[in-house]
């Protein structure tokens, strides 16, 4: 009936993408391969961006996970999805896990913050070798992925 009038219900969300991904861009191998496994601390990071719907707005929330320790070891928050939220929560990490990690990998989704230069500039600074897993394939940062999830259970 309603079609018929031409009435449609109301939408109260909206998606939000924090994943957007550029197919132009060159991007990194996946060096991971879904094994989020180290045997040590600073082998492995993990990282993401997601949001929180708040009462003043959308919240962005970017995180570095140490895959060893399943610690958050790196986080950010900011009202915008730029790459500096991204680049000031490796800073953070850099600040907790120490400057220098030549045998780390830092591992990500296909956004374009992660697929800036500047994020691949700020990674080799520490020694890093970033890490992109598959587009569209919901277990390509599964770790992160799962930390997510229970980010936004406990927020809502």
């Amino acid at each position: 009936l309603m079609r018929a009038e031409g009435i449609e219900g109301v939408r109260r969300t909206k998606r939000v993408r924090t994943t957007k991904p550029d197919p132009t861009a060159a991007r990194h191998p996946d060096l991971v391969k879904r094994n989020f496994t180290a045997t040590g601390p600073n082998q492995l990071w993990v990282t993401d961006l997601t949001f929180v719907p708040t009462f003043a707005g959308i919240a962005y929330v970017c995180f570095i996970i140490d895959a060893f320790s399943r610690t958050i070891v790196g986080w950010r928050v900011a009202s915008h999805m730029r790459t500096e939220m991204v680049l000031d929560a490796i800073e953070m990490a850099r600040w907790s896990r120490g400057a220098h990690h030549e045998d780390l990998r830092c591992h990500s989704d296909a956004g374009s913050q992660f697929t800036s230069i500047r994020y691949g500039e700020r990674l080799a600074e520490i020694g890093a070798t970033p890490s992109i897993g598959t587009v569209g394939d919901s277990y390509d940062n599964a770790l992160a992925e799962t930390v997510n999830g229970d980010y936004k259970a406990e927020s809502v």
